[in-house]
Parts: structure tokens; C-alpha cells; sequence
């Protein structure tokens, strides 16, 4: 057997799979809502039964005219009212199907973005840092308008499509057996036809152009998120080049995909026309052996327009559910992740009165970095209202061990307590309202001044909110702004300066009130003045709080309360400033002497 087949036959079965995961998924979200599902189906029920009988009606009435006046006469008319009626059968038929499609499609999509959106908002942070945020948006908006696509064209043109098929193949069958196995046997022919190219030969391509539409997007969102990095650079040309290369690729593979789809459109319209000339030339058979009239003949042509009607699209009706799931794939993969951290069935809120932390022969290691893991016992006791500063080179733990305060990580070992409570007996969402957090880089929603101080605490007053800003420094330059609190300040706050942004943050922290502060030195990129309106405003913010400061520069550590040095995960040293300075060949000493000659140097 040759490689290809070898590299085939998981191709052929992973998209056997994602296929039926895609339409399990949809069906279910269907069922979802049961009336909306009743009516459009009813509505495509009554539409479709108008096209089966409709040539029945048809074949009599040219029986009637052929047999001239009288009765035959009185029998045509009714034919002509019958053909009318379903005529006006299958419009309000379709209106309502059409009408409940809508409904129920939107509902479908609504419900589809808003717990996409809950599901990557509880995806891990690992996971976030892991994938771009354009293509994680282009997965959900795509799959989505996607899943409005299979809608309709499952239940609008499938659906009557098999409908009409049974019926018709029944009612051909009950009059000349030959004609209904010749209809049944084009019609299954034909779907499995359709069925064969486009899993086979459409849906792999369609797929990797997929991915490249995804890669497209990430790349777009990239180079305008880091727009300021780019201008600085000069790299303007160089990024250009960069996405247009992307963009090539997209173009090779979407233009194969398509031209798949038209080589596959056109071998199963030359399958049709075969079968439908079969069907003609069959009963025009019957009709010279005298086992059809001419009533017959009519009703063979006129059923012959309206099946053929539903199945000279039938392939790229199914190409279209194969590119739509295709387009889904990446959105039900992001369903099927399971969260990164679950609540415990029946956990409470956590309620913190003093802010006591203890670490109990706790262990962690990340997953993806294998081998051992970063904590193991780690042992750390940390009184209500103490000050403490975590210090120790990159990769020590420092930040790590914040996180897992916070619960975006379950530790593998061991428990986190808060005042006696595990963290992990309470849901994620109380745990994080009781901790403040000021990062290095405090990150802002492109929303006014007064939504960004007042998102840990959206019910805060006005009065709640210009206090918040006057604690942390920020109340001059707000005010001084033309529209105040309601300035919007870009993405990811982008229209303020480095210290206004830190200011923003810490105001943030003071209206939320924590009894647990966790800092990330504020101060360590910003020029002497916004530094001394930070550190003023921090220092008014750690006071009464359990605070952790992840310091990078040492000098900021000094005068806490306590100093613990990481190295390897595992805390080294622990004690005041004082006590290890002292320390000889200690790891903070040699630190603290490091970057004590590097500013003696850049002050030089």
C-alpha cells in the first residue's frame, strides 16, 4: 500500500469525525429550542408535501382535457382549484418555514457567542498566552455565521430534498415498481456521489484553506495590536511583506478549494442529467408498450422538474454543510476544551476578614514544560497585614506563586489557604474579588476612565470613584482632561502615558477595598515624577493590606516587612532588608550588590 494511502485513511477519518461532531453539535443546539424547531420544520413539511402532490394533480388534469367535455370537464376544473390551493399551500408553507429558520438561527447564534465567549474567558491563562486573540475572535465569528448557513440549508434544502425523494419514489413505486427502483437507485447514486466528492476531495482543501484564513487573521490582529512597535521600528514594508506572503498562501489554498467545489458541482450535474433522462426515457418506454397515457407521461415530466429541481443542487448543497462544518471545526474544538480551572460542585464565596495566607506542602509544575515540577512541599506562612516582598531571578517562582494564589492554576499538591479556607473550596470568581491586583503593565479596556477604575466594583458611586482616583494620584490629570471620567482611552489604554495607566490601576485596587494586594513593581519603567506620584499613591494603597510585591528592582523591597528570595522554586532566604544584606554569600546580598553597581554606573 502506498504512503498516500497510509496519510489518506487519518484524513478520511478525522473528517469523518469532525463531521459528525459539528452536526451533533448543531442538532443539539436545535433542539434547544423545541417551538422554534416545531414551526420552521412544519412549515418545510407543508411546502414539500405541495411539491409531491402537485404533480400528481397535474397528470389528471391532462387526463381530464384529453378526454374532452362533461364530466371530464367538471373534473379538470377541480384539478385547476386543487393546483391552486397547493400553489398557496406551499407559499405560506414556505413563509413560515422561512420565518421560523430566522428566529431560531439567531437565537442559535446568539447563544452560540455568548458561551463561546464564557468558555474562552475560563480557558487557562497558559492557554491565552498560548493563542493569538484575532484568530480565537475569527474561530467564534466565523464558526458562528457558519452554523447560520447549516441552518438553512439543512432544514430549507435537505430536508424537503429526502422528503420529496421518499415520496415520490413511493408513489412511482406503488404504480411501476421499474420506475421506483430507477428513481431510488439515480437518487442514492446520486447523494452518495455527492457525498464521496465532497468529503473526499472538497473537504480537505477546504480545511487547510481554513487554517490559512485563520493564520490571516491572527496575523492581522498581531501587527495592529504591536502598530506602535512596527512604527518605532520602521517596519512598516517589512511587515507588509510579511502578511502579504500569509496572504498568498490563503489565496493558493482558497483558490483550490473553490475550484475543487466547481469540478465537483459539475460531475453531479452530469449525474443528474443522466438520471433524468433515464426517468424520461423509461416512461416514454411504458407509454409505446401502452402501459402509460398520456396523463402518465405528464405527471413523469412534471415530477421529473420538480425532483430534479431538488436535486440539480444537491451537491453543492452538500458541499455547503461540508465547508460550514469545515467553518465550525475550530468553534466546536473550543467547546469541547474543558475549562482551565473548574469551580467545585455546591463551592461558596470567599469571604476574607483578615488576609491571612498560608502555603501547605504545596507542588506545581506546568504542564507543557514536563520534567520536575517548579514547587514541591513548598511551605509559606504569610501573617494578616504584613508586607512582603518576593524576590529571586527570572524563572524562581516569584509570579508563579501569585497565580496560584489567585487560582489560574490548581496546584498538584498540597492547598493555598486564606484565613483558614482553601482557595479551592470557593469559587474562582469571590477568590479573585478579594485580592487586588496592580501588574507592571496594567492592561485597560478601550472605555471611559470611570469604567476602567470602577470594574472590580461596577455598582461604585461617582462620589466611590473621583475618591479612588484622589487616593492613587490620578484625580489631577482626569480632571484636567476635556471630557473628564468619560475619556475613553484606547486600547489597551494606549491614549495614556505609562504613569497615568499605573494610576488608573491602582485607583482600580483602592475602590475594590481587598484585604489582599499582589503588585507587580509598578514603578519600574516609568520617569522620576510619575514614579513619586505612584509610589505615594502605593504606599497610602498597601496600608492595612496583606500585600506581596513581585519586586525586580530591590530597592523598591527595603522597607517591607519581609523579604523572601526564590531560587529554583524553592525560597532560599526570608527575613527583613536588614537581616539580609547582612547575610555573607547570600543570594540577595549578591543581587542587591548587582544592581547597586549597575545604577552607581548609569547615574555616573
Amino acid at each position: 500500500m502506498s504512503n498516500s494511502s497510509h496519510t489518506s485513511r487519518p484524513l478520511r477519518d478525522r473528517a469523518r469525525r469532525t463531521f459528525l461532531a459539528v452536526l451533533g453539535f448543531a442538532v443539539a443546539r436545535w433542539r434547544a429550542h423545541p417551538r422554534l424547531l416545531a414551526w420552521t420544520l412544519g412549515g418545510v413539511l407543508v411546502a414539500t408535501l405541495t411539491d409531491v402532490l402537485t404533480p400528481l394533480l397535474a397528470g389528471r388534469l391532462v387526463d381530464d382535457v384529453s378526454h374532452g367535455a362533461g364530466d371530464a370537464t367538471r373534473d379538470a376544473a377541480w384539478m385547476v382549484a386543487g393546483l391552486a390551493a397547493l400553489g398557496l399551500a406551499g407559499v405560506m408553507g414556505r413563509r413560515a418555514s422561512y420565518k421560523g429558520i430566522t428566529h431560531l438561527n439567531a437565537r442559535v447564534m446568539e447563544s452560540i457567542v455568548t458561551s463561546a465567549f464564557a468558555r474562552v474567558q475560563r480557558f487557562s491563562s497558559e492557554w491565552h498566552a498560548n493563542n493569538f486573540a484575532g484568530s480565537t475572535v475569527r474561530q467564534i465569528t466565523r464558526g458562528t455565521w457558519a452554523m447560520d448557513t447549516l441552518g438553512d440549508t439543512i432544514m430549507l434544502l435537505l430536508v424537503p430534498e429526502a422528503l420529496v425523494l421518499v415520496a415520490t419514489t413511493l408513489v412511482l413505486g406503488l404504480h411501476w415498481l421499474v420506475m421506483g427502483l430507477l428513481l431510488a437507485v439515480g437518487s442514492v447514486g446520486l447523494v452518495a456521489l455527492s457525498v464521496t466528492l465532497t468529503l473526499q476531495y472538497v473537504a480537505p482543501a477546504a480545511r487547510l484553506a481554513n487554517t490559512w484564513d485563520t493564520r490571516m487573521g491572527a496575523a492581522l490582529a498581531d501587527a495592529v495590536t504591536c502598530n506602535a512597535v512596527v512604527k518605532a521600528s520602521g517596519a512598516e514594508q517589512r511587515e507588509d511583506a510579511h502578511l502579504s506572503w500569509i496572504v498568498g498562501r490563503w489565496r493558493r489554498r482558497t483558490v483550490r478549494s473553490w475550484l475543487r467545489g466547481t469540478n465537483s458541482a459539475n460531475l453531479q450535474a452530469l449525474a443528474a442529467m443522466a438520471m433524468r433522462v433515464g426517468m424520461i426515457a423509461a416512461v416514454v418506454a411504458l407509454w409505446a408498450r401502452g402501459r402509460a397515457n398520456a396523463g402518465d407521461v405528464a405527471y413523469v415530466l412534471t415530477m421529473m422538474f420538480v425532483v430534479q429541481g431538488y436535486l440539480r443542487d444537491i451537491g453543492q448543497q452538500i458541499s455547503i454543510v461540508q465547508r460550514s462544518v469545515n467553518e465550525m471545526d475550530e468553534l466546536v474544538a473550543l467547546f469541547a476544551r474543558p475549562p482551565g480551572v473548574r469551580d467545585r460542585p455546591g463551592a461558596g464565596a470567599m469571604q476574607v476578614t483578615r488576609g491571612h495566607i498560608r502555603f501547605e506542602h504545596v507542588t506545581f509544575g506546568y504542564a507543557g514544560q514536563g520534567g520536575a515540577p517548579l514547587f514541591s512541599g513548598l511551605d509559606l506562612d504569610i501573617p494578616a497585614g504584613s508586607r512582603v516582598g518576593l524576590v529571586g531571578p527570572s524563572g524562581s517562582g516569584k509570579t508563579t506563586l501569585t497565580k496560584l494564589l489567585q487560582r489560574l492554576y490548581d496546584v498538584q499538591g498540597g492547598r493555598i489557604t486564606i484565613d483558614g479556607i482553601d482557595i479551592a473550596t470557593v469559587t474562582q470568581a469571590s477568590l479573585r474579588a478579594s485580592i487586588a491586583i496592580v501588574q507592571q503593565e496594567p492592561l485597560l479596556f478601550h472605555r471611559s476612565l470611570r469604567d476602567n477604575i470602577a470594574y472590580g466594583r461596577p455598582d461604585a458611586t461617582p462620589a466611590e470613584i473621583m475618591h479612588a482616583a484622589r487616593l492613587a494620584n490620578a484625580a489631577g490629570f482626569i480632571e484636567r482632561l476635556p471630557h473628564g471620567y468619560a475619556t475613553m482611552v484606547g486600547e489597551r489604554g494606549v491614549k495614556l502615558s505609562g504613569g497615568e495607566r499605573q494610576r488608573i490601576a491602582i485607583a482600580r485596587a483602592f475602590l475594590s477595598n481587598a484585604r489582599i494586594l499582589v503588585m507587580d513593581e509598578a514603578t519600574s519603567s516609568l520617569d522620576s515624577e510619575s514614579e513619586q506620584l505612584v509610589q505615594q499613591a502605593m504606599e497610602r494603597l498597601m496600608a492595612g493590606r496583606t500585600v506581596l510585591v513581585i519586586a525586580h528592582r530591590l530597592s523598591t523591597v527595603v522597607g517591607l516587612d519581609r523579604i523572601i528570595v526564590f531560587r529554583h522554586g524553592k525560597v532560599c532566604e526570608d527575613g527583613t532588608h536588614a537581616e539580609l544584606i547582612a547575610r555573607p554569600g547570600g543570594l540577595y546580598q549578591r543581587l542587591f550588590s548587582i544592581q547597586a553597581a549597575g545604577q552607581a554606573r548609569v547615574d555616573a
